[in-house]
């Protein structure tokens, strides 16, 4: 069966394409609340997410049933959650400190454990507790991209990409990059995502962008090519730079 074809909604920069996305963000998560009372978000760090995170809890906070809100990301550092490097830092910082979340339903990976196998192995147990079903299934995930092709803490070329780790929902991973030690969610779980929103900004983007919404998927050299959901939508919010390579 062939898998669907990426939507691309392209702006003039960062701030027209992550108000978009906010936009788009608001309704997804009007609608779960409306019909679930849930809306299962997995958050990403990185430098291009914050402006969405600032939009919503600013222009967006009275739109949005916050109450609805249960909080997830898909990878992590290594890191103390104070730390200036920690994802949940990062959003929380941007967004979750500023908008009424109950605490309870907001689940960082607890990097405080003694390992990042026990800490991917934790967080495991809470997402086979918070979903129904053995693979999590995701209202929205929200995505980055590298200017090599990585997304969430999966680069080129990753253990992560080997058979072996297909069964599992969260992992360990050292990457090529600052801080090494990290923890990610799996390809078979971002592909069963109802939704994935990749926000993606900047010249230096342009040749991973167009591996990963061109051509057949290729995981091994463009992490984020593969993650394109069969039952589905996955949406790029991308700015012109960003397509254009200038």
């Amino acid at each position: 069966m062939d898998m669907p074809r990426p939507q691309i909604c392209v702006q003039p920069d960062l701030d027209a394409a992550s108000r978009a996305a906010a936009e788009a963000v608001a309704n997804l998560a009007t609608a779960a609340a409306e019909q679930r009372g849930r809306f299962l978000i997995a958050l990403c760090g990185g430098k291009t997410a914050p402006q969405l995170y600032r939009l919503l809890a600013e222009e967006y906070r009275e739109r949005i049933p916050w109450e609805a809100w249960h909080v997830f990301w898909s990878d992590e550092r290594y890191v103390p959650p104070e730390s200036e490097q920690s994802n949940y830092g990062g959003t929380k910082r941007a967004l979750l400190d500023r908008v009424p979340i109950p605490r309870e339903q907001v689940h960082p990976m607890p990097t405080l454990l003694p390992s990042p196998e026990e800490t991917a192995e934790a967080y495991e147990e809470e997402l086979m507790l918070q979903f129904s079903t053995q693979l999590p299934r995701f209202d929205l995930m929200i995505m980055g991209l590298g200017a090599e092709g990585h997304t969430a803490s999966i680069f080129p070329h990753s253990p992560v990409l080997a058979e072996e780790y297909q069964a599992r929902l969260v992992v360990p991973v050292e990457v090529p990059a600052e801080p090494s030690l990290r923890l990610t969610m799996t390809l078979p779980v971002f592909n069963n995502a109802e939704n994935l929103f990749f926000l993606v900004s900047g010249a230096e983007k342009h040749d991973a962008l167009d591996r990963a919404i061109t051509g057949p998927p290729d995981a091994e050299a463009c992490p984020a090519s593969a993650i394109r959901p069969t039952n589905g939508t996955v949406m790029w919010w991308v700015d012109e730079a960003a397509i254009t390579g200038t």
